[in-house]
């Protein structure tokens, strides 16, 4: 699920044509993927939304999963099935060396990782988030870059920003996502934030990592307020998602975007929607869910995005779903490749 978001205020609200992203004073971006598979069609449905955010606005959401939306369109089992296809057999000089760190230094105890059944895990926040931060996990956040890419036709963003001058990536993971937008834009300060510093030491001059808990204050006085907020899959990572598009809204200029890009931790299948031919997989996603709930951060809440969105002053919000084939299994040759990359991306 992808949603982009802009901050205005409402009464100047103007949408433009790109399909993806809706324009405003002070709006925020968001893009957020929704992986979805199936057990003989196995796909991920992504959304994009993107809303506005009045630029004097400053509500703060209310915590807590809100009622199911009523928008049918929120839901990827209702978008048109993919075709079977039956005879289907099967990583710069220019770079300087601004090395990660946090807000103060990298400490041991930011290093001092948790080692737990074989991987690695983050030492700041010990137990805020669920997923390694090793070399095996790395890889498959590269490999995730690379899906999501696919997902938007091969691009970064989508949201019509012209020239941004200050970036926030939340969750920037190995920070690639932040180093190619760095490149795209070499005037623009790009800051990624993240639990480990596991970004790569030879990065862009404008690029800057922190090692930084997003669900605490915002402080990076190099750039004030920004022009472009990006995050995705941080489903997992709060549980208070109202807080954090407040968090995004009053941190944006008037006229800045959020780009949000998150999954939907579901499975579905077009030909088998009760999954009588595969009911571990039903066993799965409830079982992925109540541990996830327990944990008090529920992954599968994608289709509540863009209602927090909204909650939080976000105006011109579009919402794009896109059904990701796990398994090359499709007919289209764009979503064989997608799918080919989803299925290794799964078994990861």
């Amino acid at each position: 699920m992808a949603e982009h978001a802009e901050h205005q205020p409402a009464q100047e609200a103007d949408s433009e044509s790109n399909p993806q992203v809706a324009e405003a004073h002070s709006p925020r971006e968001i893009v957020v993927p929704e992986a979805v598979q199936t057990s003989d069609d196995p796909q991920i449905a992504e959304q994009h939304k993107q809303a506005s955010v009045p630029a004097e606005s400053g509500s703060s959401p209310q915590a807590g999963l809100p009622t199911e939306p009523t928008d049918p369109s929120s839901n990827p089992q209702n978008h048109a099935p993919l075709q079977i296809d039956e005879d289907n057999s099967e990583t710069d000089s220019a770079y300087g060396s601004s090395v990660a760190s946090s807000s103060d230094s990298l400490g041991s105890s930011i290093t001092n990782y948790l080692y737990e059944n074989g991987r690695r895990y983050h030492a700041y926040k010990e137990g805020e988030y669920y997923l390694p931060n090793d070399e095996t996990e790395q890889a498959r956040l590269d490999l995730q870059h690379h899906i999501y890419r696919l997902c938007l036709g091969g691009n970064l963003y989508c949201a019509p920003i012209k020239d941004p001058q200050s970036v926030l990536d939340i969750g920037t993971g190995t920070g690639i996502w932040a180093i190619e937008f760095a490149d795209e834009f070499p005037g623009a300060i790009v800051i990624g934030t993240d639990l480990s510093p596991i970004q790569p030491d030879f990065v862009p001059p404008n690029v800057k990592f922190y090692v930084d808990d997003f669900e605490q204050v915002w402080d990076y006085p190099e750039v004030g307020k920004l022009d472009f907020i990006h995050w995705r899959s941080l489903s997992g990572s709060t549980g208070d998602w109202s807080k954090l598009y407040g968090q995004a809204f009053n941190n944006l200029k008037p006229g800045a975007f959020l780009e949000v890009h998150e999954y939907d931790a579901n499975v579905y299948s077009d030909v088998d929607p009760n999954f009588e031919k595969a009911p571990w997989t039903r066993s799965w996603c409830d079982t992925l869910e109540a541990s996830s709930t327990a944990f008090g951060k529920t992954l599968n809440v994608g289709r509540f995005h863009k209602q927090w969105m909204e909650e939080a002053g976000f105006v011109d919000i579009e919402e794009k779903v896109v059904k990701c084939p796990i398994g090359p299994w499709t007919k289209d040759p764009s979503l064989k490749e997608l799918g080919r990359f989803e299925r290794w991306h799964m078994n990861e």
